[in-house]
């Protein structure tokens, strides 16, 4: 009876706990999505027509995709390549401080360097000039899909190493000793130890990379403007757009199909991890 009597006050206790996170996420999240969804119908299903029908959408959306397509696999593959090289290293800590360098770099300053390194008359083109290439204008071409990708990976490579060492240490040395005992290459151990056991870590690190790959408007914003080239034009240059000319009814219309779009990859994926064939990330 006193162990009930514990646990019955120890459940109260945690629930008054989580009474502000939950007021929060209501009257932050909630209530606000909740208006949006209302808003979203008030022209009726015409909107949501307008809006799929829109040009404008529809470049934003495969852009969008094309960028999510190839740089968060990029991302990746290079930041667990990077983690395997130092997560045993002992100089794994200064790798740490290094790779997290680029998050404390704010968003202007970054900006400010891919302006210099990539403008016309930037590094990059001086660099392509020792080899006879013509300078192009990297923001105002197709090779600017390319420079959105970079700033992507580099901002992001250093958070995302440092959860795969996370995921990778906590993995039991012995597991993989015994492999290598047992006369498995490093490769083998990677393939069927070190990946199978990162399926939590890659589910989770592969929904944030998902998440980061949307904060990338800040530097395009800031590099190319409201209207960049082309390849560029992201759901964000959209959703600023429509904003500036109070075109609420159609940016309510496209965040209900942008959240319907965020459930069904997080479904996908979530079903894809659970599949009991799934032997690692690739």
């Amino acid at each position: 009876m006193k162990l009930y009597r514990k646990w019955n006050f120890t459940w109260r206790s945690s629930r008054l706990f989580l009474l502000p996170s939950m007021a929060g996420i209501l009257v932050f999240a909630i209530l606000p999505f909740g208006y949006v969804l209302v808003r979203s119908f008030s022209g009726g299903i015409e909107l949501y027509r307008t809006v799929l029908c829109n040009e404008a959408f529809h470049l934003a959306v495969v852009n969008t995709c094309r960028f999510a397509a190839v740089g968060i696999p990029l991302l990746l593959l290079l930041s667990f390549a990077a983690a395997l090289g130092i997560y045993k290293s002992k100089w794994v800590r200064f790798f740490k401080s290094v790779y997290l360098l680029p998050m404390a770099v704010p968003t202007a300053v970054v900006a400010l360097i891919w302006n210099v390194f990539f403008h016309k008359a930037g590094i990059a083109n001086q660099l392509t000039a020792v080899f006879g290439i013509d300078a192009i204008d990297w923001m105002s071409s197709n090779a600017s899909f390319w420079v959105l990708v970079i700033s992507y990976i580099w901002k992001n490579l250093g958070y995302t190493v440092i959860l795969w060492i996370a995921g990778m240490a906590a993995i039991p040395k012995s597991v993989t000793e015994a492999a290598k005992v047992d006369g498995a290459t490093q490769w083998q151990c990677v393939r069927y130890i070190i990946l199978p056991q990162l399926k939590p870590a890659c589910y989770t690190i592969t929904m944030l990379s998902f998440l980061n790959s949307f904060k990338v408007f800040r530097e395009a914003y800031l590099v190319a403007g409201a209207y960049p080239q082309k390849r560029i034009y992201l759901l964000q240059h959209l959703f600023n757009n429509w904003f500036t000319n109070l075109e609420m009814e159609k940016i309510s219309a496209a965040a209900v199909l942008l959240a319907v779009f965020f459930a069904l990859c997080s479904l996908s994926l979530k079903n894809l991890w659970e599949k009991e064939e799934w032997t690692g990330c690739g």
